[in-house]
């Protein structure tokens, strides 16, 4: 693996020793500040107490006779202006403090990992994270990773790919964004970069300051959807990053949690991973849409039944199902590393009830579900019927999620319960014994959720 404009290690710790420096002197003045505005404040404070007092209790004071007084001292009226304008700055300054110190927001760090695999309703659920505002989201940003390295499947390219993908994770959760340099392509120039993944689909990625002018000429691959911006600005977004309570990441590239353990591990770290999982017959009717081209195979088959289908097929899908099973055992088992640090979810759960399942997991994440949360998860998932987009997140979810029954081939459904029969049985999804089973709207396929998949 060819890593481009990778800066040495001591350098770059030289360059984090620097930016810390920086921001603690920064922080060191604004206190110092505000401890002088303070006591600035408490003089002028006293002063205009005095001059509040009526002209018989300063001369009782003095030792003097009273003199008459205008109603309105101007005196007192300038103190009182600079006494307001003294109170507005300590504010001010005591607001920026709080935000340079990270203690702006009440409660620890969080890091939330959505860990799924395509067309299991993941972009749908990730947005539960995107739409809180104290939380920095980004949108597979190991796609990048993926397009660059290429590891054969099965074997040691198996785990070497499972351990770049960690180790990048890791960097991106501690808010390294700079690592994403060494995988975007074209590469970027003076840290900035036209051609970040689904952009858009990180709201932190399309906020200001994040957000700068668009720049004449300059195409944005990956756009954000309700406003122009510039060349997304890779400092800007790791500074916003910091400025974040918490972070989340949703990724579909990683499904070995046993390579987890050093990132929940990590000190520097407070990892919440939530493991999405969907029924794996649907999973295939929906790739077989969203990705034509790589399922002609099956299509062929299922319509015509001459050729039989290539083991190799076969063999991908059970593997990708057993994959996914011995992750989910694991975390079921609930090893020590992982204690209340894992959770289980189902697609179809959240379809059937999208905001109890949000709180749930907001519960487990240990974040506050905020009303803008509950106001998306509402407007998306009452859509109108007609809103079947292959990568809309708005859709009607609780006749969405069974759609599938009615489309795929029975035969295509026999062959994925029989690669994936396993798994099945231990996310509760019953297998169909016939056609009619399948397409059969009062016959439930899903067994009751278990409360012991939150761990």
């Amino acid at each position: 693996m060819e890593i481009r404009r990778a800066l040495p290690q001591d350098f770059r710790e030289l360059l984090h020793c620097l930016k810390m420096r920086s921001k603690y002197a920064v922080l060191l003045v604004f206190v110092i500040g505000l401890v002088i505005i303070e006591k600035e404040n408490n003089f002028i404070s006293r002063v205009s107490d005095k001059l509040k007092q009526p002209p018989q209790a300063l001369a009782e004071a003095n030792g003097t006779e009273a003199s008459p007084a205008p109603a309105e001292n101007g005196s007192l009226a300038s103190l009182r202006e600079l006494d307001a304008a003294f109170s507005q700055l300590r504010s001010h300054l005591r607001n920026v403090t709080l935000q340079l110190a990270g203690t702006g927001d009440p409660g620890p760090r969080r890091h939330v990992l959505l860990m799924a695999t395509t067309r299991t309703g993941s972009s749908f659920v990730g947005e539960f994270f995107n739409q809180q505002g104290s939380i920095f989201y980004l949108f597979e940003p190991l796609w990048h990773i993926e397009r660059t390295v290429t590891f054969e499947p099965g074997g040691a390219n198996a785990v070497g790919s499972a351990l770049v993908y960690r180790d990048v994770l890791k960097q991106l959760l501690l808010c390294d964004l700079y690592i994403l340099e060494s995988f975007i392509s074209p590469a970027p120039e003076g840290h900035l970069t036209p051609f970040m993944f689904r952009r858009g689909s990180s709201r932190s990625l399309c906020e200001e300051p994040v957000c700068t002018p668009s720049a004449k000429k300059v195409f944005e691959k990956y756009h954000c959807k309700n406003r122009r911006c510039g060349p997304l600005n890779i400092t800007l977004a790791a500074e916003a990053c910091r400025r974040k309570q918490h972070v989340a990441l949703k990724t579909v590239r990683i499904r070995q949690l046993e390579f987890l353990q050093p990132l929940v591990e990590d000190p520097r770290l407070d990892v919440r991973i939530i493991q999405l999982v969907r029924d794996p017959r649907a999973v295939l009717a929906s790739r077989m849409v969203a990705f034509s081209g790589k399922y002609e195979t099956w299509k062929k088959w299922a319509a015509e039944g001459e050729a039989p289908l290539r083991e190799e097929e076969v063999q991908r899908l059970r593997g990708n199902c057993e994959s996914i099973r011995l992750s989910a055992e694991l975390g079921l088992r609930r090893p020590g590393w992982l204690r209340g640090r894992y959770m289980l979810v189902r697609y179809e759960d959240v379809a059937r009830a999208p905001l109890q399942k949000a709180e749930e997991m907001y519960r487990f994440a240990g974040l506050p579900l905020t009303p803008q949360v509950e106001e998306w998860i509402g407007k998306n998932t009452q859509a109108p019927r007609d809103s079947s987009g292959v990568y809309s997140t708005r859709k009607n979810s609780s006749e969405q999620f069974e759609k599938w029954r009615f489309s795929i081939p029975f035969k295509l459904a026999q062959v994925v319960q029989d690669a994936c029969a396993p798994a099945m049985r231990l996310f509760g999804y019953k297998l169909a014994g016939s056609p009619a089973a399948l397409a059969n709207r009062s016959f439930s396929l899903l067994e009751e959720a278990q409360a012991s998949w939150v761990t």
